[in-house]
């Protein structure tokens, strides 16, 4: 009983020794109620007696015997509203009466209606929740790169998936990487720090084991109710040389690595993946682990002309040749260069090898040379006046844009007044020649 007095109630009867009302005490829910017309009445004429003749004569006991108890009733108010209510009765004495608390039982139903669609509602997030973490496990596993989960605080894995236990001996509970030299540690705690201060960081190179090889390690950061984790994705590089050298005794990486011309292998996000020491000069960059795991957009960036354009060429065309453009090195020097490019699959590639030619080591001959008239010529072959008119009207007009577009950093609109087109007319044009 003390329990259910301790939740405010919605009324309070208090009656004297023959159960007639004295007097109605009322919270808000029943405050339009005019129960001041009970005052004065007999308690069980306020009771349906074809409903409740028990609660009726356990008010009997109550006023005659002074016994307390609980019982529930359709209570009929002045308005005509019949609710249901609990009421707990006690004595006052004999001659004193007694005093009943009641509850409104249609509010504890809806109160306890609304907590079991909460309930419901709680159950069917749950088992989303479920269905989520299943799917995220399955692609987690799925991936054929080594993904780990880590600790920003003490560098402990605590999560890792397939690829990353077979291949790294990453497990829950191990440190992340503990066989990593002290420069390669080094490197790896800059790329952790410029993480945790930017949200991701450019992906270093590194040997994870002494017998792994190459891996690219990439982090971003994850946060979740426990706290802040590392999101590390780590690709093995070895796997792009070590095919070429199986398919072809004769190792075309060897020649690759000699060429005169830079060479470089990107993947879809134009992250290098490989690249030769040509290459490395023209980004001026000293040795192919610092190149690793970096954006080929951070040295090839001219607007229209940039490393995503020559992969989407690719990936619509199977190919591009002769592509002009400039690359920027790292200290500042800038060369003006014509690439060559084709995917590691004529459909779906999932790599790219571009030939990256220096333009700026080669004598360029007078506009009006033999040489450059012959050259123009055989490029031209088969083609008549007509066709040659609209090509070289194109690549004009392709240069000309290009050129715009570098001078004014990007702004489309400084580029169109200079070239005496309207906005709308440069951004169809752009479309046209595949430079947005």
């Amino acid at each position: 009983m003390a329990d259910r007095l301790k939740s405010r109630p919605d009324l309070t009867l208090t009656l004297d020794k023959d159960g007639v009302i004295q007097n109605v005490v009322t919270a808000e829910s029943l405050a339009r109620e005019l129960l001041d017309e009970w005052r004065g009445r007999h308690w069980g004429d306020t009771i349906e007696p074809a409903i409740d003749n028990g609660a009726l004569q356990k008010i009997e006991d109550v006023r005659l015997r002074g016994d307390s108890s609980c019982f529930q009733v359709r209570q009929r108010f002045p308005s005509g509203r019949e609710i249901a209510m609990e009421y707990t009765t006690f004595s006052l004495g004999k001659k004193s009466g007694f005093v009943a608390i009641g509850r409104n039982l249609d509010t504890i139903s809806d109160l306890q209606s609304r907590l079991q669609l909460a309930q419901q509602a709680r159950e069917r997030d749950y088992w989303k929740m479920r269905e989520i973490e299943t799917r995220y496990r399955m692609l987690f596993d799925a991936t054929s790169e080594a993904v780990a989960l880590v600790g920003v605080a003490g560098l402990e894995v605590v999560e890792a998936n397939l690829c990353a236990t077979k291949n790294l001996d990453l497990s829950p509970g191990s440190p992340f990487l503990p066989h990593l030299s002290e420069r390669e540690q080094q490197a790896l705690d800059d790329m952790l720090t410029k993480t945790r201060e930017q949200g991701r960081a450019p992906g270093i190179v590194l040997h994870p084991t002494p017998s792994a090889g190459l891996w690219s390690v990439r982090a971003s950061m994850m946060n979740t109710d426990s706290g802040a984790l590392y999101l590390c994705q780590l690709t093995p590089l070895r796997d792009l040389r070590g095919a070429a050298e199986k398919s072809d005794p004769s190792s075309a990486t060897a020649f690759i690595e000699r060429l005169p011309e830079g060479f470089v292998v990107v993947d879809r996000d134009a992250v290098v993946r490989a690249s030769n020491g040509a290459f490395l000069d023209l980004v001026q960059i000293g040795s192919e682990a610092a190149a690793l795991g970096r954006k080929l957009t951070r040295w090839l960036s001219s607007p229209g002309a940039d490393a995503n354009v020559v992969i989407g060429l690719i990936q619509k065309h199977g190919d591009v040749r002769r592509f002009r453009t400039r690359i920027d090195g790292e200290l500042g020097q800038s060369a003006a260069v014509e690439i060559s490019a084709v995917g590691d699959d004529a459909a779906h590639p999932a790599f790219f090898g571009l030939l990256v030619r220096d333009l700026t080591q080669r004598p360029v001959a007078p506009a009006d040379s033999k040489d450059s008239a012959t050259l123009a010529a055989d490029d031209l072959d088969d083609r008549t006046l007509e066709q040659i008119v609209r090509v070289a009207t194109e690549l004009i007009e392709r240069k000309a844009i290009g050129r715009a577009l570098e001078r004014f950093r990007g702004n489309r609109t400084a580029a169109a007044r200079h070239l005496g087109l309207s906005r709308q007319s440069l951004h169809a044009k752009l479309k046209k020649y595949e430079l947005e």
